[in-house]
């Protein structure tokens, strides 16, 4: 079985400003047998999507990483000494 693997570099989106954030992670895009196309992100575990053209898959890998990312936690505990950082990336 022969597949069509071609890596991308995605602009990875962090919030609504997601062109502005400079970072990028490889997706890897492959032809679907059934036609269209569907890619992973192997730096997400389980993070993958399809599309029917490239154009769709594109904005569907954006909202898989989104989708991946977005996980709820606890907040830490910490003390008044502590100092609390949000990083954008």
């Amino acid at each position: 079985m022969h597949h069509n693997n071609v890596a991308l570099m995605l602009d990875v989106c962090c919030g609504t400003d997601w062109k502005e954030s400079g970072v990028k992670i490889k997706v890897v895009v492959r032809e679907a047998e059934e036609g269209g196309y569907w890619a992973e992100v192997p730096a997400i575990p389980g993070c993958a999507t399809q599309g029917e053209t490239i154009e769709d898959l594109i904005a569907n890998v954006h909202e898989a990483i989104e989708a991946c990312l977005d996980v709820e936690v606890d907040p830490p505990e910490h003390t008044p000494k502590d100092q609390i950082l949000e990083i954008a990336l």
